[in-house]
């Protein structure tokens, strides 16, 4: 098997490390940053929906990666749980067929909608970032994989098969233009005052949502484009204004910060590999948690 080289150590780059090193390859892995200070960290990590269609790569990488995060959900160390909430929509007035085949799933009627042109309540997974990167980098490091805390300035592939796995970095590592970087914020609050999550798909660039996981509950959303540069301490106190109108539960909760990430937003995700040989994965938004052992698998495929 092939030395190869994984460049970023955030969800899609330690997931990619560890199905790589399952197939037996010698796995580095390159960050510039420690693994729980990455971009991953702030994801607010709900899974088992791209809200893409049936041709869309996004939505067969998310179909073979519930299993996977189904089952991490019956180990607690992993930091992925199930949580039975609300859905609401306002992109659309009726739900799409694969949402009424999503566990628990029911039609929301028009008082729960509050206001929303559909909606749905089901059962997800969801990740608690910081506990699951933890466990990736666990997982990595017993299956033989290194890490080196070092900047990367060019893709080098020194005899090894390189993956890009960057996030926003690879604008200028591969660069590539046509990746933006949209700044997500969440706020985090102490406990959970809640026990249901509660999502919102709209139009806007901002929106609620309400994720509460094993010890701490994370509120969003926004996704800010380069150009918008409202502070991240207004943003957040917008946020959970927005969360407490929603949610009056949460108004006595204790804030414990805020968490700020860059989604690699593109076109179409990027997961290829170029005429030097370098495997590239990257560029898949919001959604990289949500698809990251698809990606990963197509990552050993193109390895080879």
């Amino acid at each position: 098997m092939s030395d190869v080289l994984v460049v970023g150590a955030g969800v899609i780059g330690l997931t990619s490390a560890v199905r790589l090193a399952e197939a037996g390859h010698r796995v580095h892995v390159l960050t510039d940053r420690p693994v729980t200070a990455t971009t991953s960290v702030a994801a607010g990590a709900m899974l088992g929906i791209s809200g893409t269609g049936p041709d869309d790569p996004l939505t067969r990488w998310t179909e073979r990666s519930t299993p996977v995060f189904t089952a991490l959900a019956d180990d607690p160390a992993s930091g992925v749980r199930r949580r039975h909430g609300r859905v609401h929509v306002d992109v659309a007035d009726d739900l799409p067929p694969w949402a009424r085949v999503l566990p628990d799933f029911r039609p929301l009627d028009e008082a729960e909608r509050g206001g929303f042109r559909t909606g749905m309540a089901v059962t997800l997974p969801f990740a608690d970032m910081p506990t699951y990167l933890a466990h990736l980098a666990r997982r990595a490091k017993a299956l033989g994989v290194t890490l080196e805390q070092r900047h990367v300035d060019v893709l080098e592939q020194d005899g090894a098969v390189v993956v890009d796995a960057a996030g926003s970095g690879a604008r200028e590592l591969a660069g590539d233009d046509t990746l933006t970087p949209v700044r997500g914020v969440h706020v985090v609050l102490d406990g959970t005052p809640v026990e249901e999550f509660r999502m919102e798909i709209a139009a806007d660039p901002r929106w609620t949502n309400v994720f509460p996981h094993a010890r701490r509950t994370v509120v969003g959303g926004v996704a800010l484009p380069e150009d918008d540069t409202t502070p991240d301490d207004e943003v957040a106190a917008a946020i959970l204004a927005r969360a407490v109108a929603a949610e009056p539960r949460l108004a006595d909760a204790r804030v414990l910060g805020c968490e700020v990430g860059w989604r690699p937003v593109r076109p179409t995700p990027r997961v290829e590999r170029d005429e030097r040989g370098v495997v590239h994965a990257y560029g898949h938004g919001g959604v990289g948690v949500t698809v990251s052992w698809g990606v990963a698998d197509d990552v050993v495929a193109l390895v080879g």
